[in-house]
């Protein structure tokens, strides 16, 4: 007698759970989030500072604009997945209104994930498969312990990595090259080190 399968879990399911910021849907299951590590949380508060200049309007003052910034948001995708991604971005020039539905369901122009342990299978490959198949252009991914940043560009055939770097260097990354990064400022580092 062959078992019967439950039913993919929905986004009523996960409200009913009665803390939905902790929550995402994964591969048709509720999955709380890692409780963020002193590193993992460091290095979210230091991304949405880098990012601040894109965070306005193109050609605003403090920066080169042109971006919705976010950090700590749920999108959802096709097929039931929801995530709460660490960051995510729509490009203005696309998305001419700020989001502001719960869970958006636009697809980003970039999402930034931090590496939790434990759920590395959700950021190395869960996610990136549902990212990829939605086109998402841009996905990084950080990596408190190791000091990494990966960033990711779509393709046809699957994500690229089109560049990695370590605390110690400064990058230009895309889709936000127009400045410079000091990675292991994300990680913690003090500017003037």
């Amino acid at each position: 007698m062959a078992t019967p399968s439950r039913k993919p879990a929905a986004l009523e399911d996960l409200i009913a759970h009665g803390d939905p910021d902790r929550l995402e849907i994964i591969g048709g299951e509720i999955v709380e989030r890692a409780l963020p590590s002193p590193g993992h949380s460091l290095a979210g508060a230091k991304l949405a500072v880098a990012f601040d200049p894109y965070n306005r309007r193109p050609g605003g003052k403090g920066g080169p604009g042109g971006w919705w910034l976010f950090t700590e948001i749920h999108v959802e995708y096709g097929g039931g997945e929801l995530y709460c991604h660490d960051a995510a971005g729509w490009r203005r020039d696309r998305v001419v209104e700020r989001p502001t539905e719960w869970p958006v369901r636009i697809r980003p122009d970039w999402v930034g994930e931090i590496m939790s342990p434990r759920h590395e299978k959700h950021d190395l490959v869960t996610k990136p498969r549902t990212l990829h198949a939605f086109e998402v252009p841009h996905y990084w991914l950080l990596d408190p312990e190791e000091r990494v940043l990966l960033v990711h560009r779509w393709s046809a055939a699957g994500y690229v990595v089109v560049q990695r770097a370590a605390a110690g260097e400064t990058v230009r990354a895309e889709p936000f090259d127009e400045i410079e990064l000091r990675v292991g400022v994300l990680f913690g580092d003090d500017e003037e080190d």
